[in-house]
């Protein structure tokens, strides 16, 4: 016997809403089944949900995670699958990498400059600003 599960149990166990669910419904990565108006979510959609989820939360987009959720289930054992998610996962780390040494630039420029302005300051011999703690 094969456990379904329900829009809303669904939305329950991944703290989604419903509405969220349908959306990814309407994009084609999820296929319930349906019995009158209720649609009916097999182990195969949940798990497509868990990852579309986990995508999400790796900072990918919705169509990076379609691409790696629509080869779920392909033949190989999923090895296609786990290939290109780490191949994606490489290039997310590499591209969060860059950004966070930006970020140490950006931040040191910042510093720096404020550093000079209030040196400014000191010059003009006026009260130096307070700090706004943002």
């Amino acid at each position: 016997m094969s456990i379904n599960y329900s829009i809303s149990d669904l939305a329950a166990e991944f703290n989604v809403t419903t509405r969220t669910i349908r959306f990814y419904e309407e994009k084609g990565l999820l296929n319930p089944a349906r019995e009158g108006n209720r649609r009916i979510y097999r182990p195969a959609d949940r798990t497509r949900l868990r990852l579309i989820l986990r995508g999400k939360r790796l900072g990918f987009s919705l169509d990076e995670s379609a691409e790696i959720v629509l080869m779920y289930g392909s033949p190989g054992n999923n090895r296609r699958q786990l290939e290109r998610l780490i191949s994606r996962i490489r290039e997310k780390r590499i591209g969060l990498q860059q950004q966070q040494e930006d970020l140490t630039v950006m931040l040191e420029d910042l510093q720096d400059a404020e550093k000079k302005c209030l040196a400014a300051f000191g010059e003009l011999g006026q009260k130096r600003p307070a700090e706004t703690g943002n």
